[in-house]
């Protein structure tokens, strides 16, 4: 399970913003999406997806598993999202979902990914205090249980792998608030408001993206019919689409980006 390890100490386990299955599968694909090291272009988001259609990927007790297998070699990587309601999942135990760990599974890795779900499903079905999660207040909970799930499989890791998670669980709690920043991933909430008589209009925190977007030609088409679009490094998700009286159209999204890059 050292991927999912790597996942908590690289800063890639975040609070999914709602309880809606299919958003909560698009968020985390768009987060692998703009790791620098996979290719621009990977459509993640329609690998999950499809997958999804054709096979459930909850394990029950509370998780689930999706993945995204590509062509092109990388290490296995991992986000992890976690939900404090529970999201309805259709999992064969009839639980919700509290915990999707999404894997990017390269050509070269698919050994690596089998072994580790494997691990995955054996640690839930024997870590004693699984139900703990459930109980969980915020990240730092949740991180300190998935440890601790961890650490119940520690026969299977090596001294370093040890070594790295007494260090990782010796860290200062840190507050992490859903949508904002995650390591060193940025994900600001947009709203770009649309109509036939006005130029869209943006709403942000960030000053510097609302001048980004509202100059940027073809916006809304964009956004509208592709669900998605690059600009000067950010990558905005439509997530809904609101109708309104007078032709206006509310658009919710979410802008990310990692910092530093120039993707």
């Amino acid at each position: 399970m050292d991927t999912l390890f790597d996942a908590l100490q690289e800063g890639r386990l975040i609070e999914l913003p709602d309880n809606t299955k299919d958003h909560a599968l698009q968020l985390l694909a768009h987060i692998l999406e703009a790791i620098p090291s996979v290719p621009v272009g990977t459509d993640i988001v329609g690998l999950v997806m499809e997958r999804e259609r054709s096979t459930n990927t909850a394990l029950g007790k509370g998780w689930a598993c999706p993945h995204a297998r590509v062509p092109f070699e990388e290490d296995l990587m991992c986000v992890v999202g976690w939900s404090p309601t529970g999201i309805d999942y259709g999992a064969p135990d009839s639980a919700p979902v509290l915990v999707i760990a999404m894997y990017l599974v390269p050509a070269n890795q698919r050994n690596h990914y089998l072994k580790e779900v494997s691990l995955l499903a054996k640690a839930l079905s024997t870590y004693p205090e699984l139900e703990k999660l459930r109980s969980a207040n915020d990240l730092n909970d949740v991180r300190n249980h998935l440890l601790d799930l961890i650490s119940s499989t520690r026969e299977t890791v090596g001294p370093d792998a040890r070594a790295r998670m007494i260090q990782l669980q010796a860290r200062p709690a840190v507050s992490v608030l859903p949508t904002q920043d995650i390591s060193n991933l940025i994900v600001e909430p947009v709203t770009v408001v649309s109509g036939a008589q006005f130029r869209p209009i943006v709403l942000t925190q960030s000053a510097a993206l609302v001048d980004l977007l509202e100059k940027a030609p073809h916006l809304v088409d964009k956004i509208d019919a592709e669900g998605v679009m690059m600009i000067g490094g950010w990558r905005i998700v439509k997530r809904t689409a609101s109708a309104y009286h007078g032709g206006r159209i509310v658009y919710d999204c979410l802008a990310m980006k990692i910092a530093g890059s120039g993707r």
